[in-house]
């Protein structure tokens, strides 16, 4: 139920970049629920041991343009990963990166993120089979159709769902859910699912700020994809925090009675609302551990309710405390599985 890529993950700053993603996030979580005095001694039961193969082309282009793909199989591919990690600012600065201290090379960040959609098919397809499965890693939830953003290459989110809607299996997927709890609106998402039926979005998110904080038109009237919204958006604004666990009922709630029951729910579980987040553009919502908490297993329980499988990835989560909240979830979760009794 647990997915674990062992393909190493190099730091941000080894490629020069100067962003507080910590890649030890997940081999932390990892190693928590492996020492683990209970969960430990029954990993066999709770790690999935099947190895993650990189999403291929033919699934990138499920979701994303030909063009941009192969503009990342290229030469180019430098060129944007410069642009998703917004590496040069409009002045055509340097931003957050000194090229000068890398010690690896940005094309590797296309081939990590192929990886990452390759876990969240697996985590899928997982979930499917045993109800539950969390990959450490995933939740590329900006990309879009022509371009990434917001440290998202590749849209691993959609590329799953659209896998799984075309694969022959026993348990068939026509219907799916994403429901997103990132900090950041999940703005790709929206986009690529736009005018599909068969996938409903969810996005619980700042209501200002990155990535709203753009024009919504351009020069030439031209709504700026950010804007697309979700089939349920629920903006929660500076001071709100009171407000968050109430209105994300609420939208469960509404997806239960207004959408198609689905037959796969793919959950970008970011941690980014935590008030010990590290990055900059998550400060306007600082949720505690305990609120993480009920709003994880809120969305646990719903799913759970409904038997609706549920595949859950990382998403956003920066700095040095934010294994902290999935481990808190994934300890009650897996522990109310293997033991058979419901989560206190």
């Amino acid at each position: 139920m647990i997915i674990f890529d062992r393909h190493e993950q190099h730091p941000l700053l080894d490629y020069g970049i100067q962003i507080p993603v910590h890649p030890g996030k997940r081999r932390r979580t990892f190693e928590y629920l492996s020492t683990h005095p209970q969960l430990g001694p029954r990993r066999n039961e709770w790690l999935v041991e099947e190895e993650v193969v990189p999403a291929s082309t033919d699934d990138l282009l499920r979701v994303h343009s030909r063009d941009y793909v192969e503009r990342l199989s290229s030469s180019r591919v430098d060129e944007e990963i410069i642009r998703v990690y917004e590496l040069v600012d409009p002045q055509g600065n340097y931003h957050r990166y000194d090229p000068s201290s890398a010690t690896r090379p940005l094309s590797e960040l296309f081939g990590s993120s192929r990886r990452n959609a390759g876990g969240t098919i697996l985590a899928c397809r997982t979930a499917l089979e045993r109800g539950f499965a969390f990959f450490l890693g995933g939740g590329a939830h900006h990309a879009k159709r022509d371009y990434g953003e917001g440290f998202c290459v590749v849209n691993d989110v959609v590329i799953a769902a659209r896998k799984m809607q075309s694969e022959s299996r026993r348990r068939t997927v026509k219907q799916v859910w994403v429901i997103d709890v990132d900090v950041h609106k999940g703005d790709g998402t929206a986009q690529l699912t736009e005018g599909d039926p068969t996938i409903t979005t969810l996005s619980i998110h700042m209501g200002a700020g990155w990535p709203l904080d753009a024009e919504e038109y351009d020069a030439d009237g031209r709504r700026n994809p950010v804007f697309i919204p979700s089939d349920i958006d629920i903006p929660i604004f500076e001071k709100e925090e009171e407000r968050y666990l109430p209105m994300l009922a609420s939208g469960l709630d509404r997806l239960e009675s207004d959408y198609p029951h689905a037959d796969l729910a793919i959950v970008v579980s970011g941690v980014d609302p935590y008030e010990k987040d590290e990055l900059p553009s998550t400060a306007p919502i600082a949720l505690t551990k305990q609120q993480l908490l009920e709003r994880d297993l809120m969305v646990y329980r719903f799913l759970q309710r409904l038997n609706i499988p549920a595949a859950y990835v990382m998403a956003g989560g920066y700095g040095s405390s934010s294994w902290e909240i999935y481990v808190q979830f994934l300890e009650s979760v897996l522990l109310s599985r293997l033991n058979g009794a419901p989560i206190s």
